[in-house]
């Protein structure tokens, strides 16, 4: 159930869908196709880092230090998390392998063979890991859908590992 980045990047990383329902980057599946849901959440993302900066901060002077980023999660919230579907945008990790600038396309190693698809797209692109509440487990560990939803009928299914070409 884990993906690995590797290929022409500085830092080979290892993804692991099954806590990304934990994540605050995630987005409901019907939301990500949406251009206003997108801007917002490019928004709130900036001001959730700036809060995390602030925090480390100000947790420096503190002892013992006050962990408020990890708390608990309402019950709302995990019944909404046990039947919706989500997506992660990949960029973010991409940005941690560090991708070099010579690259320029992707190989997406699949249960049924090999896909070849530019940089530029997968930048773009999401992860589906969770469908009706559950991991995709059969067609997974994640399914790569385009930002412009052109393959959500039809998406990328059982990526094992993502190579940078």
């Amino acid at each position: 159930m884990i993906v690995p980045i590797t290929g022409n990047v500085t830092y080979t990383i290892t993804l692991d869908p099954t806590v990304w329902i934990f994540d605050d980057r995630k987005i409901l599946l019907e939301d990500a196709f949406n251009a206003d849901v997108q801007e917002k959440d490019e928004k709130d993302d900036l001001a959730k880092a700036s809060d995390r900066f602030s925090q480390e901060v100000f947790q420096q002077n503190l002892k013992p230090p006050i962990n408020k980023i990890n708390k608990g999660i309402p019950r709302k919230e995990r019944e909404k998390i046990l039947e919706n579907s989500y997506v992660m945008p990949i960029a973010t990790f991409l940005g941690y392998a560090e991708v070099k600038k010579d690259a320029n396309s992707v190989t997406l190693e699949t249960a049924n063979g090999d896909e070849t698809i530019s940089l530029t797209t997968l930048e773009k692109s999401y992860l589906l890991f969770s469908l009706d509440g559950k991991p995709l487990k059969e067609e997974g560990p994640v399914q790569l859908l385009y930002s412009d939803g052109s393959n959500q009928e039809n998406p990328i299914k059982g990526i094992q590992k993502i190579t940078v070409n």
